[in-house]
């Protein structure tokens, strides 16, 4: 089995590269590519109180983007206060060598794991011998000499920085939503808008803004018009709300799931001086929008 351990949250571009290297070691030794990952995240466990952390991917999306990867088996185990007191020594013995006959290892640079995050790569290649596999890094990923990583990614969206968080995803980052009953503001503008309800809590949403999105209803995809946050011009509610103006769309979806493909950031949300000046800005965004999908 060629192994590798992580959490992977993104499955980014340098996930992906440690992804190919094991695929092309499988195929060297007619093995079986096998990646290790730990759910719920290890920091939601040792730091409870950091509360505010948000993730890229939901499971099922990770689930799915490493099938798409073409993976061959995936392990999601699940992380405790007594798993991650597991010293690195047991950690290679009982799982990697133990409960999954681990021959080759691949790691990611700079990577850490057992109790205390005591473990490292010169660690791994000390005790390879005594169990039997051999244990390669891979060096970080790098794009315009910046080491791409998870939270780097999700420090760009939360600034509303989709271009950066996309090239080092390698992807449209994807988020799913519940369309669910809102006050209907939008059909009374022009732009009517399907209110989204995030299906995960800890799923990480973009910086409030208007961006440009690719709307995917029933494996059918629509260009649409997404605004995050407060509506200033016309609620003088507190809570941050996920609208979407779906382009050339009349069904009613109501209790349906959507998922959002984020494109580009428009500009900033706005306070505007009434509803006209509101609605002249929203067929600008519109416009905006169809050249950047297009």
């Amino acid at each position: 089995m060629v192994v590798t351990t992580g959490t992977f949250d993104g499955v980014h571009v340098g996930h992906r590269s440690i992804i190919k290297r094991l695929q092309s070691i499988a195929s060297q030794v007619d093995g079986e590519t096998l990646i290790l990952t730990f759910d719920p995240h290890p920091r939601m466990v040792l730091f409870p109180e950091d509360n505010d952390l948000k993730l890229i991917n939901t499971r099922d999306e990770k689930i799915k983007l490493m099938q798409e990867a073409g993976v061959d088996n995936l392990i999601i185990h699940p992380f405790s206060k007594e798993f991650s007191r597991m010293s690195s020594l047991e950690f290679i013995r009982d799982v990697l060598v133990g409960k999954f006959q681990t021959k080759r290892l691949v790691i990611g640079y700079n990577h850490h794991f057992g109790r205390n995050r005591e473990g490292s790569f010169e660690h791994l290649k000390e005790f390879g011998p005594v169990y039997g596999f051999d244990v390669e890094e891979i060096p970080a990923r790098e794009m315009d000499h910046v080491e791409i990583s998870s939270t780097k990614i999700r420090k760009a969206l939360q600034e509303g920085d989709i271009k950066t968080a996309n090239a080092y995803l390698g992807s449209e980052f994807e988020f799913s939503g519940t369309v669910i009953q809102g006050k209907k503001l939008g059909r009374t503008l022009g732009y009517p808008t399907a209110n989204l309800q995030l299906n995960d809590d800890h799923k990480i949403q973009p910086a409030n803004g208007v961006y440009a999105v690719r709307v995917l209803h029933k494996g059918i995809e629509f260009g649409g018009m997404m605004n995050i946050g407060k509506n200033p011009t016309i609620s003088h509610g507190s809570g941050i709300h996920t609208e979407v103006n779906i382009f050339n769309f009349n069904l009613d979806i109501y209790g349906e799931s959507l998922s959002i493909r984020v494109v580009e950031k428009i500009r900033d949300e706005k306070k505007f001086n009434g509803l006209e000046e509101l609605i002249n800005a929203l067929g600008k965004d519109k416009q905006t929008i169809l050249k950047v999908l297009d």
